[in-house]
């Protein structure tokens, strides 16, 4: 059974074999489909293309933004992106596509395994966002990007979770020549493991919902935020009482700006176990093996700097920090003051 075998592997492992996890990937590259395979017959244009590639034996869906007067004949800098938990392509990867392509770049945004448009395996259920598959993801779009005969090289951006995975994927992936990390929450250890009483208690909770759904075979899903699809703004903060809890309703919530009304394809639902996975900071214990050069992206004031400064201070790499003032943790995410200044920066980075 998929379930079982596949995902179990992994969560025994060590956190080194994790890394490497040769075996698996050997099996995703023999499955990879050429990029033609993953393009629609219509002619790739200027803008939002949708194309498909292969992972763990299914296709990943994901929109690749070309820029302007798009050439097949000439040579583009490309770039991978990672968006928050639990995010869709069309919420931040749908904000930096269009802004990235509009600087020069071609963008691929993408719903990992489980996600949106992307299946999940057999035998198992959606809105599953696994952190070592979303490694592993990554990797295969970069591989996919590397079919294409008009990119020259790869880079890497992540936002919120996403820099935790760009990161992660990139201490062993050096098709990936840069990475840029923006609220990026890749230092979490001591954000996530200091309350030792709240962290068993989340732990206890993915455990048993692991365990319910191998034994019932049906999905248990929760509210990760606390925000459910129907809780108004007052309701949230009544209810979850955290310091991002209003900026995290204006953008996810049923009235938000990317909540499930605005983009359809998006759930604030996540499938329960998942918090087995996230708790392991695997690109925190790896940072200073990272060697490509990197800029990390953040708000001074946000309640998630620490995650980006502490990563920051573990890097031997070639590294560039960039702290803003005015802009909060999701300010990044939509908010067109906030984009501009994370995307020129990154394009100046990229293009360096």
């Amino acid at each position: 059974m998929i379930k079982f075998s596949r995902r179990s592997v992994i969560q025994t492992a060590s956190i080194a074999s994790l890394l490497s996890v040769a075996g698996w990937g050997a099996k995703a590259k023999q499955t990879s489909h050429s990029s033609t395979e993953g393009l629609s017959d219509t002619p790739l244009t200027a803008g939002k293309n949708k194309v498909t590639f292969k992972s763990f034996g299914v296709d990943l869906v994901g929109d690749l933004y070309l820029p302007e007067g798009f050439d097949a004949s000439k040579k583009y800098k490309a770039i991978v992106g990672a968006s928050p938990f639990p995010q869709v392509k069309e919420q931040v990867p749908g904000t930096y596509g269009p802004e990235m392509a509009a600087r020069g770049f071609i963008y691929l945004g993408f719903d990992y395994l489980g996600m949106g448009e992307s299946p999940a395996l057999a035998g198992e259920f959606m809105q599953s966002r696994y952190m070592f598959r979303l490694i592993e993801n990554t990797w295969d779009a970069v591989s996919f990007l590397g079919t294409l005969p008009f990119v020259e090289e790869i880079h890497g951006l992540g936002v919120c979770q996403g820099g935790t995975i760009i990161a992660s994927a990139a201490v062993t992936d050096h098709r990936i020549k840069k990475i840029a990390l923006i609220s990026g929450m890749m230092a979490v250890d001591t954000r996530q493991w200091s309350n030792r009483e709240r962290v068993n208690q989340q732990i206890a909770a993915a455990n048993a919902s692991m365990q319910k759904q191998f034994e019932t075979g049906e999905p248990d899903y929760v509210a990760p935020f606390l925000l459910n699809d129907e809780m108004s703004r007052e309701e949230y903060i009544e209810v979850a009482g955290h310091p991002m809890v209003g900026e995290t309703y204006d953008y996810y919530g049923r009235d938000g700006a990317k909540g499930p009304v605005a983009v359809p394809n998006y759930t604030n639902m996540h499938i329960g176990d998942q918090g087995m996975q996230s708790l392991f900071s695997i690109c925190e214990a790896y940072a200073n093996k990272i060697t490509q050069p990197s800029l990390t992206i953040y708000g001074t004031h946000a309640s998630t700097a620490a995650c980006s400064t502490e990563f920051v201070a573990k890097l031997t790499n070639d590294h560039q920090e960039l702290a803003f003032d005015d802009f909060s943790h999701v300010d990044f995410y939509y908010k067109p003051e906030a984009v501009k200044a994370s995307t020129d920066a990154v394009a100046e980075f990229f293009n360096a």
